[in-house]
């Protein structure tokens, strides 16, 4: 029996398995249902946002340990819940693609029915829980759910290939929502975070869409490199790198070492993307940029919060 392609109640049923291996098989399956890639790069930026709020008020971390839970928790329900409404209302085309074709909604191992429930639970569970810190960070998650489920999964993403950038407000709130649960007061931090965030998905998600163009023309999802091909998207993704280049300038009340390594990793980013013009393999450029990518995001947003640590202040 293959296990990728059996429902739950088989895999518990399963005699040839052991207890710990239907254990093992249930979390693949509930981490590929929730997106676990796209729930812990989030969580480093909510994370991110919540530390900087703490740093620029003077407070101290552990005095608010139960504030920080609440959003981190909650916060993972609500990126959750729509990455798992999104992989029940995308399960029509699903399986015409090779990277989302094992998805538990596709194979069966979770049901359409169980997936919207709860996806529609596990989404007001984490609004709840965000309700308790402050009401601008309860609406900053909504609306990050909104957009990614609604407005991105619903309504662009198999229409215009703008669905990118209209995806990017979604996984740019993050940061606001981990500021915002401490302190819902306006500040330029923040708000370059989130500027950052915004900016930085098209060429990752440019990039990988480059990689998996055919897996996209066989959904008939209107990316931009199928509709109108590498040599437009990469001036896209080149673009959209250089407009990254002065925000560390904005975040100067970090100090010199972070600027100094955020301005290289923007330098560093354009001129692979340059490269790209260059090169004869689009997808070799294309895989090269995209590994960059999720580098500078692993890189940037702990960087944040090493300068900010009271060793070195």
């Amino acid at each position: 029996m293959n296990k990728a392609e059996t429902s739950y109640s088989e895999i518990i049923g399963d005699a040839a398995l052991t207890n710990k291996e239907k254990i093992g098989v249930f979390l693949n399956e509930i981490k590929a249902l929730i997106k676990i890639g796209i729930v812990n790069s989030n969580m480093i930026t909510v994370f991110a946002g919540f530390w900087l709020a703490v740093h620029f008020s003077n407070s101290s971390f552990i005095s608010h340990w139960g504030t920080f839970l609440l959003t981190m928790v909650g916060s993972v329900l609500v990126i959750a819940g729509g990455c798992i409404i999104n992989n029940w209302y995308d399960a029509d085309i699903d399986p015409k693609m090779n990277r989302t074709k094992k998805r538990p909604t596709v194979t069966g191992f979770i049901s359409l029915k169980t997936a919207l429930i709860a996806g529609l639970v596990t989404t007001a569970v984490g609004l709840i829980m965000l309700l308790f810190t402050t009401l601008l960070a309860a609406l900053f998650a909504f609306i990050g759910w909104f957009v990614y489920v609604v407005l991105y999964t619903m309504w662009s993403k198999r229409r215009y290939t703008l669905n990118t950038a209209i995806g990017s407000i979604s996984g740019a709130m993050p940061p606001l929502i981990g500021w915002a649960a401490f302190d819902p007061s306006l500040h330029i931090v923040p708000i370059v975070m989130f500027l950052i965030m915004f900016i930085w998905q098209t060429p990752h998600f440019l990039a990988l869409a480059m990689k998996k163009t055919e897996d996209y023309r066989a959904a008939g999802i209107p990316m931009l490199p199928v509709v109108h091909g590498f040599e437009f998207t990469k001036r896209q993704i080149v673009v959209y790198t250089a407009c990254l280049l002065p925000l560390p300038f904005l975040l100067a009340s970090l100090g010199t070492t972070f600027v100094v390594i955020a301005v290289l990793l923007n330098i560093g980013w354009l001129v692979l993307g340059f490269r790209g013009f260059f090169m004869k393999d689009d997808l070799k450029w294309a895989n090269i940029m995209f590994i960059y990518s999720l580098n500078y995001l692993i890189i940037l947003f702990p960087l944040m919060i090493i300068v900010t640590l009271p060793i070195f202040n």
